[in-house]
């Protein structure tokens, strides 16, 4: 198992352009430090508020060691807290999702309101202080819609990214949608390799037939360069998308974590369907035609998204083990879109329930390579892993000043 050193020298050792080294995939040291530098420190996307639907929802999550509940309070707030009683450590909720009046422990019922303070706890004594054992707080943000969670004791400042993720996503009203389909599936690689496969479409064409009736191939498409580059089509989309309202040229932030940018989809195509057409009757918020094409927006460690015309899809990764991986997707429609009428579940789902699962052979086959003594770091193409670049130098940049020596103290 490495050390932090060892880490901080595999990291050191990299070739710039290429894939990272066998330890940084598999090992069980790395795994513990992904956790402890990245993914205790950083925001996570967690899940759509409007799956919190009425007051009591709530929903159960597991970062690494620590899990935890997102619920809505009575004052319709979402809040978040380690999902541990603070009599004798009890999990309370142990559902991954539900609604309660109260967060009651299963164990000797001690009894939190929505907000996390303690209202009951029997037969304590007389000096006992409810008020000093009140559940443990993890820091939460609604981002119009989309709710993040940071379990750092000081979180990185989220300002930045609510102002423009809340911009760009407002015409899809993701605060009047509703989940209409859920799915969790285990991919047996590491998290690294889930976010470098979303990262590029250097593989679509030959492993996601159905997508590839919508979603375009083309590298230029998503280039990480900027709108400087960007070719002729997108130019179009832009100001066509931009005329009626809708937030959409290539936004990255500085150090490279989230991006935003509306992409068309092939040949007008409307929604992510198996006919190109729209999903969902009834459009998203106020988007104002159906052929907006899908805002892509990702954010690093743990999340990319799409939000069309007439629905959105929001994704979730969680990390297991050095070689397991989370992979939530939800479906929003319009809260009042109605299944049957306004939308069938197949037509809805069944592109990206099929990219998922191919996603998933690709990456355990990707691990089962990597997990072999002959595996070497390949080179990147430079066009078409673009991004896969990017999001490995972001990931070695961080980790690199997070394992670096402080500088010891002057003698006073």
């Amino acid at each position: 198992m490495l050390s932090p050193t060892d880490i901080a020298a595999e990291l050191a050792a990299r070739k710039a352009g290429f894939s990272l080294s066998r330890p940084l995939y598999c090992d069980e040291g790395t795994f513990a430090a992904d956790l402890e530098q990245i993914w205790y420190r950083e925001w996570l996307f967690a899940l759509p508020a409007c799956q919190l639907d009425k007051p009591g929802a709530y929903a159960t999550l597991q970062i690494g060691a620590y899990p935890v509940v997102v619920v809505r309070g009575t004052d319709n707030m979402i809040r978040a807290f380690h999902n541990v009683c603070r009599h004798r450590g009890q999990r309370l909720c142990s559902k991954t999702t539900g609604t309660t009046p109260k967060l009651v422990c299963p164990y000797h019922q001690w009894t939190y309101d929505l907000d996390g303070k303690l209202q009951y706890a029997r037969d304590m004594g007389e000096d006992f202080d409810p008020a000093a054992f009140g559940l443990k707080k993890v820091h939460c943000a609604d981002l119009g819609g989309m709710v993040f969670l940071c379990l750092a004791e000081v979180p990185p400042p989220v300002a930045d990214l609510a102002k423009n993720l809340m911009a760009y996503t407002a015409p899809s009203g993701l605060k009047d949608a509703k989940v209409a389909f859920s799915s969790t599936i285990v991919e047996n690689g590491n998290w690294k390799l889930v976010l470098e496969n979303n990262r590029e479409c250097y593989h679509c064409g030959g492993s996601h037939p159905s997508l590839c009736r919508t979603y375009s191939d083309n590298p230029r498409m998503t280039a990480m360069d900027g709108p400087d580059s960007a070719s002729a089509e997108i130019l179009a989309h832009w100001q066509r998308c931009e005329a009626a309202g809708l937030p959409s040229r290539f936004l990255m932030h500085p150090s490279h974590q989230w991006r935003l940018a509306r992409i068309p989809l092939l040949n007008h195509a409307e929604s992510y369907t198996m006919s190109t057409k729209a999903a969902v009757a009834k459009r998203m918020g106020t988007m104002p035609f159906n052929d907006a094409g899908s805002l892509l927006f990702f954010h690093y460690p743990n999340s990319w998204n799409h939000f069309l015309g007439d629905h959105a899809i929001t994704f979730r990764v969680l990390p297991i083990s050095p070689t397991e991986t989370e992979v939530t997707t939800s479906w929003l429609v319009h809260k009042d879109a109605v299944e049957g009428v306004d939308y069938d579940l197949k037509t809805l789902t069944e592109v990206w329930i099929a990219t998922n699962d191919e996603d998933r052979q690709v990456v355990e086959e990707n691990q089962k390579g990597i997990l072999s003594p002959a595996y070497e770091p390949g080179p990147y193409s430079p066009l078409q892993e673009e991004g896969v670049i990017q999001f490995v130098d972001w990931y070695c940049a961080l980790m690199a000043g997070r394992l670096a020596p402080r500088p010891a103290l002057a003698a006073e």
